[in-house]
Protein backbone atom coordinates (compact mmCIF):
# COMPACT_ATOMS: atom_id res chain seq x y z
CA UNK A 1 0.00 0.00 0.00
CA UNK A 2 2.81 2.02 0.15
CA UNK A 3 4.53 1.53 -3.02
CA UNK A 4 3.24 4.52 -4.20
CA UNK A 5 4.90 6.64 -1.38
CA UNK A 6 8.24 5.38 -2.09
CA UNK A 7 11.00 8.11 -3.67
CA UNK A 8 12.08 6.90 -7.13
CA UNK A 9 15.12 8.64 -6.41
CA UNK A 10 17.33 8.29 -3.32
CA UNK A 11 19.74 10.23 -2.11
CA UNK A 12 22.80 9.32 -3.23
CA UNK A 13 22.06 7.94 -6.22
CA UNK A 14 22.70 10.09 -9.22
CA UNK A 15 21.62 10.14 -12.69
CA UNK A 16 24.12 10.35 -15.73
CA UNK A 17 22.74 12.02 -18.52
CA UNK A 18 24.10 9.81 -21.56
CA UNK A 19 24.70 12.05 -24.26
CA UNK A 20 24.83 10.88 -27.75
CA UNK A 21 24.53 7.31 -27.20
CA UNK A 22 22.16 5.34 -29.28
CA UNK A 23 19.10 3.90 -28.31
CA UNK A 24 19.51 1.43 -25.61
CA UNK A 25 22.85 2.18 -24.76
CA UNK A 26 23.14 2.57 -20.71
CA UNK A 27 26.60 3.26 -19.14
CA UNK A 28 27.48 1.47 -16.57
CA UNK A 29 30.86 1.77 -14.79
CA UNK A 30 31.79 -1.23 -12.50
CA UNK A 31 32.28 0.18 -8.68
CA UNK A 32 30.23 3.60 -9.25
CA UNK A 33 27.61 3.91 -7.30
CA UNK A 34 24.71 4.33 -10.28
CA UNK A 35 24.34 3.80 -14.03
CA UNK A 36 21.75 5.68 -16.12
CA UNK A 37 18.47 5.02 -15.98
CA UNK A 38 16.93 5.42 -19.42
CA UNK A 39 13.62 7.35 -20.89
CA UNK A 40 11.22 5.47 -21.54
CA UNK A 41 10.84 6.25 -25.61
CA UNK A 42 6.71 5.93 -25.40
CA UNK A 43 4.19 4.02 -22.72
CA UNK A 44 2.36 1.07 -23.74
CA UNK A 45 -0.76 -0.67 -21.33
CA UNK A 46 -0.67 -4.29 -21.40
CA UNK A 47 -4.40 -5.86 -20.00
CA UNK A 48 -3.27 -9.12 -20.22
CA UNK A 49 0.21 -10.91 -20.26
CA UNK A 50 2.42 -10.49 -23.03
CA UNK A 51 3.94 -14.02 -24.79
CA UNK A 52 7.46 -13.91 -25.73
CA UNK A 53 9.42 -16.10 -27.94
CA UNK A 54 12.86 -15.95 -29.70
CA UNK A 55 13.34 -12.05 -28.98
CA UNK A 56 11.68 -9.27 -28.25
CA UNK A 57 13.42 -5.59 -28.42
CA UNK A 58 11.38 -3.53 -26.85
CA UNK A 59 12.68 0.17 -27.36
CA UNK A 60 12.98 1.24 -24.68
CA UNK A 61 9.38 1.97 -24.29
CA UNK A 62 7.64 1.35 -21.17
CA UNK A 63 5.11 -1.26 -20.21
CA UNK A 64 2.34 -1.09 -17.41
CA UNK A 65 -0.50 -3.06 -16.20
CA UNK A 66 -3.54 -2.34 -16.46
CA UNK A 67 -7.24 -3.58 -15.86
CA UNK A 68 -6.25 -7.13 -13.97
CA UNK A 69 -2.85 -6.15 -14.53
CA UNK A 70 -3.16 -2.62 -13.18
CA UNK A 71 -4.23 -3.66 -9.33
CA UNK A 72 -0.35 -2.72 -8.21
CA UNK A 73 -1.03 -5.01 -5.17
CA UNK A 74 1.46 -7.58 -3.55
CA UNK A 75 -0.86 -10.76 -3.61
CA UNK A 76 0.96 -13.62 -4.75
CA UNK A 77 0.22 -15.90 -7.92
CA UNK A 78 -0.66 -12.46 -10.17
CA UNK A 79 0.00 -12.29 -13.86
CA UNK A 80 3.17 -10.99 -14.88
CA UNK A 81 3.48 -8.63 -18.00
CA UNK A 82 5.95 -10.75 -19.69
CA UNK A 83 5.91 -14.74 -20.13
CA UNK A 84 9.03 -16.02 -21.53
CA UNK A 85 9.27 -19.53 -23.36
CA UNK A 86 12.32 -21.43 -22.94
CA UNK A 87 15.25 -20.00 -24.41
CA UNK A 88 13.63 -16.70 -25.20
CA UNK A 89 15.25 -12.86 -25.06
CA UNK A 90 13.73 -9.74 -23.35
CA UNK A 91 16.23 -6.70 -23.86
CA UNK A 92 15.51 -2.77 -24.25
CA UNK A 93 12.37 -2.66 -21.68
CA UNK A 94 11.22 -0.62 -18.82
CA UNK A 95 8.26 -2.01 -16.66
CA UNK A 96 6.36 0.77 -15.14
CA UNK A 97 3.77 1.43 -12.19
CA UNK A 98 1.61 -1.20 -11.86
CA UNK A 99 3.76 -3.48 -12.99
CA UNK A 100 2.07 -6.89 -11.64
CA UNK A 101 4.34 -9.68 -11.28
CA UNK A 102 6.69 -8.54 -13.82
CA UNK A 103 8.41 -11.53 -15.99
CA UNK A 104 8.40 -15.12 -16.19
CA UNK A 105 10.79 -16.85 -17.41
CA UNK A 106 9.41 -20.92 -18.11
CA UNK A 107 12.79 -22.24 -19.16
CA UNK A 108 16.38 -20.94 -19.61
CA UNK A 109 15.47 -16.88 -20.43
CA UNK A 110 17.83 -14.01 -21.10
CA UNK A 111 16.76 -10.84 -19.87
CA UNK A 112 18.80 -7.57 -21.78
CA UNK A 113 19.38 -4.04 -20.03
CA UNK A 114 15.73 -4.62 -19.02
CA UNK A 115 14.79 -1.82 -15.86
CA UNK A 116 12.12 -1.89 -13.38
CA UNK A 117 11.09 1.56 -12.09
CA UNK A 118 8.90 -0.05 -9.09
CA UNK A 119 8.80 -3.46 -8.92
CA UNK A 120 5.52 -5.06 -8.51
CA UNK A 121 4.88 -8.90 -6.35
CA UNK A 122 7.88 -9.57 -7.97
CA UNK A 123 10.62 -8.19 -10.82
CA UNK A 124 11.16 -11.51 -12.10
CA UNK A 125 10.61 -15.23 -11.42
CA UNK A 126 12.58 -18.30 -13.10
CA UNK A 127 10.79 -21.72 -13.29
CA UNK A 128 12.73 -23.82 -15.55
CA UNK A 129 14.09 -26.96 -14.84
CA UNK A 130 17.33 -28.45 -13.41
CA UNK A 131 19.61 -27.28 -16.30
CA UNK A 132 18.15 -24.04 -16.62
CA UNK A 133 20.62 -21.36 -17.47
CA UNK A 134 19.21 -17.35 -16.69
CA UNK A 135 20.77 -14.38 -17.05
CA UNK A 136 19.84 -10.84 -15.84
CA UNK A 137 22.57 -8.08 -17.90
CA UNK A 138 22.22 -4.20 -17.47
CA UNK A 139 19.52 -2.67 -15.99
CA UNK A 140 18.16 -1.82 -12.43
CA UNK A 141 15.13 -1.71 -10.16
CA UNK A 142 13.58 0.01 -7.54
CA UNK A 143 10.80 0.17 -5.17
CA UNK A 144 10.57 -3.40 -4.34
CA UNK A 145 8.83 -4.13 -0.95
CA UNK A 146 10.23 -7.56 -1.13
CA UNK A 147 12.11 -9.36 -3.70
CA UNK A 148 13.18 -8.35 -6.98
CA UNK A 149 14.22 -12.10 -8.52
CA UNK A 150 12.51 -15.09 -7.12
CA UNK A 151 14.10 -18.38 -8.34
CA UNK A 152 11.53 -21.21 -8.18
CA UNK A 153 12.88 -23.49 -10.53
CA UNK A 154 16.07 -25.34 -10.93
CA UNK A 155 19.52 -24.41 -13.16
CA UNK A 156 21.95 -21.04 -12.75
CA UNK A 157 20.86 -17.66 -12.31
CA UNK A 158 23.53 -14.96 -13.53
CA UNK A 159 23.01 -11.43 -12.39
CA UNK A 160 25.31 -8.84 -13.68
CA UNK A 161 26.10 -5.17 -14.68
CA UNK A 162 22.94 -4.60 -12.46
CA UNK A 163 21.56 -1.71 -10.34
CA UNK A 164 19.42 -1.94 -6.99
CA UNK A 165 17.62 0.49 -4.94
CA UNK A 166 15.20 0.52 -2.72
CA UNK A 167 14.66 -2.59 -2.36
CA UNK A 168 13.79 -6.06 -0.03
CA UNK A 169 16.01 -8.88 -1.30
CA UNK A 170 17.61 -8.75 -4.23
CA UNK A 171 17.42 -12.55 -4.89
CA UNK A 172 15.73 -15.12 -3.26
CA UNK A 173 15.75 -19.16 -4.16
CA UNK A 174 12.21 -20.21 -3.05
CA UNK A 175 12.02 -21.02 0.71
CA UNK A 176 9.00 -23.36 0.65
CA UNK A 177 8.25 -24.26 -3.14
CA UNK A 178 6.54 -28.27 -3.43
CA UNK A 179 9.43 -28.84 -5.61
CA UNK A 180 12.68 -28.12 -4.18
CA UNK A 181 15.85 -27.61 -6.55
CA UNK A 182 19.89 -27.62 -5.65
CA UNK A 183 20.15 -23.03 -7.16
CA UNK A 184 23.00 -21.43 -8.53
CA UNK A 185 23.36 -17.47 -8.44
CA UNK A 186 25.76 -15.65 -9.54
CA UNK A 187 26.33 -11.99 -9.02
CA UNK A 188 28.83 -9.98 -10.46
CA UNK A 189 29.33 -6.24 -10.69
CA UNK A 190 26.12 -4.99 -8.85
CA UNK A 191 25.10 -1.46 -7.51
CA UNK A 192 22.61 -2.03 -4.26
CA UNK A 193 21.63 0.94 -2.38
CA UNK A 194 20.33 1.11 1.18
CA UNK A 195 17.48 1.06 1.98
CA UNK A 196 17.77 -3.02 1.60
CA UNK A 197 17.24 -6.34 3.69
CA UNK A 198 19.77 -8.34 1.64
CA UNK A 199 21.58 -8.92 -1.61
CA UNK A 200 20.74 -12.92 -1.47
CA UNK A 201 18.98 -15.71 0.25
CA UNK A 202 19.54 -19.69 -0.09
CA UNK A 203 19.08 -22.82 0.89
CA UNK A 204 21.51 -24.16 2.22
CA UNK A 205 20.10 -27.88 3.33
CA UNK A 206 19.47 -28.44 -1.01
CA UNK A 207 22.65 -27.72 -1.81
CA UNK A 208 22.17 -24.05 -2.94
CA UNK A 209 25.09 -21.84 -3.58
CA UNK A 210 25.29 -17.77 -4.27
CA UNK A 211 28.70 -17.16 -5.78
CA UNK A 212 29.64 -12.73 -5.28
CA UNK A 213 32.10 -10.60 -6.55
CA UNK A 214 32.28 -6.71 -7.42
CA UNK A 215 29.37 -5.67 -5.26
CA UNK A 216 28.84 -2.02 -4.21
CA UNK A 217 26.98 -0.91 -1.71
CA UNK A 218 25.62 2.43 -1.34
CA UNK A 219 24.63 4.89 1.78
CA UNK A 220 24.75 2.00 4.26
CA UNK A 221 26.69 3.48 6.98
CA UNK A 222 26.17 1.20 9.68
CA UNK A 223 26.59 -1.47 6.90
CA UNK A 224 23.50 -3.08 7.89
CA UNK A 225 22.32 -4.91 4.75
CA UNK A 226 23.05 -8.49 4.52
CA UNK A 227 25.05 -9.75 1.82
CA UNK A 228 23.97 -13.44 2.04
CA UNK A 229 21.60 -15.45 4.20
CA UNK A 230 21.39 -19.31 4.59
CA UNK A 231 17.80 -21.19 5.17
CA UNK A 232 16.89 -24.38 5.83
CA UNK A 233 14.21 -24.52 3.14
CA UNK A 234 10.91 -27.21 2.85
CA UNK A 235 8.35 -28.47 0.23
CA UNK A 236 5.56 -27.92 3.12
CA UNK A 237 4.62 -24.59 2.43
CA UNK A 238 6.10 -23.80 5.65
CA UNK A 239 8.27 -20.33 6.65
CA UNK A 240 11.67 -21.45 5.87
CA UNK A 241 14.06 -21.38 9.02
CA UNK A 242 17.07 -18.56 8.62
CA UNK A 243 19.92 -20.45 9.74
CA UNK A 244 23.00 -17.94 8.94
CA UNK A 245 24.14 -13.92 8.03
CA UNK A 246 26.79 -13.17 6.45
CA UNK A 247 27.67 -9.72 5.89
CA UNK A 248 30.56 -7.68 3.48
CA UNK A 249 32.44 -7.25 6.91
CA UNK A 250 32.54 -11.04 7.90
CA UNK A 251 32.41 -12.21 4.11
CA UNK A 252 30.73 -15.85 3.37
CA UNK A 253 31.43 -19.25 4.33
CA UNK A 254 32.86 -20.34 0.99
CA UNK A 255 30.52 -23.17 0.74
CA UNK A 256 27.01 -22.00 0.02
CA UNK A 257 28.25 -18.03 0.37
CA UNK A 258 31.40 -18.03 -1.71
CA UNK A 259 32.52 -14.22 -1.31
CA UNK A 260 35.29 -12.25 0.72
CA UNK A 261 34.99 -9.08 2.42
CA UNK A 262 37.62 -8.26 -0.50
CA UNK A 263 34.48 -8.28 -2.91
CA UNK A 264 32.48 -6.19 -1.28
CA UNK A 265 32.71 -2.16 -1.41
CA UNK A 266 30.79 0.66 0.96
CA UNK A 267 30.26 3.89 -0.59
Amino acid sequence: MFKNLRKRWRAGLVAITAVGLGLGAVVYTQGASAATWPTATGTTKLTATKAVSGTFDGGLKRFVGSGALGTDSQDEDQDPLFELADGATLKNVILGDPAADGVHCKGSCTLTNVWWENVGEDAATFKGGTSAVYTVSGGGAKGADDKVFQHNGGGTLTIKNFQVDDFGKLYRSCGNCKTQYKRKVVIDNVTATYPGLSLVGINSNYGDTATLSNITIVNDTKKKLAVCITFKGNNTGAEPTKLKTFTGATGGDGVNCKFTAANVTYK
